[in-house]
């Protein structure tokens, strides 16, 4: 088995390998999602055939289009205050127990 060698630099080889196939579409540009859709009524009762303004016009009702809410971060009940102080408290007791002060 011959393995052939190409030089990068002055004393660097490395094996001659094919070169890996790049993955791409078959599609000559990429795709783009347009902004207009069908007709559609919002709560205000006009009918918007553009996705930026139907979501603008909801977002100025105060209304949450869904999958794009943030929910609030979760707190845990550990995290509290006065959990922290009755752990701390419990590890201090048994420490004190421990050492049979």
């Amino acid at each position: 088995m011959t393995v052939k060698l190409i030089e990068i630099e002055a004393g660097r080889f490395r094996v001659a390998r094919p070169p890996a196939r790049i993955a791409r579409s078959t599609l000559g540009r990429p795709y783009v999602i347009s902004d207009t859709m069908d007709a559609l009524e919002q709560v205000d009762g006009r009918f918007y055939t553009s996705k930026h303004a139907f979501r603008a016009a909801g977002r100025a009702l105060g209304l949450t289009e869904v999958g794009n809410e943030k929910p609030k971060p979760k707190v845990r009940e550990t995290d509290t205050k006065a959990v922290k102080q009755a752990r701390q408290a419990a590890v201090k007791a048994a420490v004190e127990r421990v050492k049979g002060v």
